[in-house]
């Protein structure tokens, strides 16, 4: 069975994407067609890249640089619950995808975006960095509203019912594509 990370990208307090992300982890594992795992990037150390040799070349030094790309070098496929600041998507997010390389080739992610408009300008900036890296990434994506997917501004997150169809559209998609690439990876020797 292939395994899928879902990735929390905001590591501010008080932060409105746990919620959303365990409610995507929630959707996701009942489903049974895939093994999936909830990667919180608060839970990971990674300064601005300090490695002084670019992260396409795969010689790591840092020792929190190598236990990241070992975190990412586990999963066939990634979710990534993102909210949307000034338009595009959180720097622990860009800085976490920056780090390591080898480990996002070939790979497949889909995306579930939070904000004001549903976050979609922070997907819109996400798909070039994907590309960039080599992934795939698929076309439906979850758009939640700060104003009607939370129970006023601020308040606990109800999603709206056709939330679930939506999010089980990005998944139908992701485990597809992910299936898909999993065969063609396993004749490419990706280098940890």
């Amino acid at each position: 069975m292939v395994k899928i990370a879902v990735i929390l990208s905001s590591t501010r307090s008080g932060r409105a994407g746990e919620a959303v992300a365990h409610w995507v982890l929630a959707q996701a594992t009942a489903r049974g067609d895939a093994d999936y795992e909830l990667i919180d990037l608060a839970d990971y150390a990674l300064p601005e890249i300090d490695e002084a040799i670019p992260p396409a070349v795969g010689r790591y030094t840092e020792e929190h640089t190598k236990v990241w790309a070992g975190v990412v070098a586990r999963f066939d496929g990634y979710v990534i619950v993102t909210p949307e600041y000034n338009h595009s998507f959180p720097g622990k997010l860009k800085n976490a995808l920056d780090r390591v390389w080898a480990q996002w080739n070939d790979k497949v992610v889909g995306f579930v975006s939070y904000g004001v408009d549903g976050g979609i300008r922070a997907v819109e900036a996400l798909r070039p960095v994907s590309a960039s890296l080599r992934m795939a990434d698929v076309g439906p994506a979850v758009a939640l509203s700060s104003r009607e997917d939370w129970s006023g501004f601020g308040g606990p997150f109800t999603p709206r019912a056709h939330q679930e169809q939506s999010l089980a559209g990005t998944l139908d998609a992701v485990v597809a594509w992910t299936n898909a690439l999993h065969a063609m990876r396993t004749k490419v020797t990706i280098v940890a």
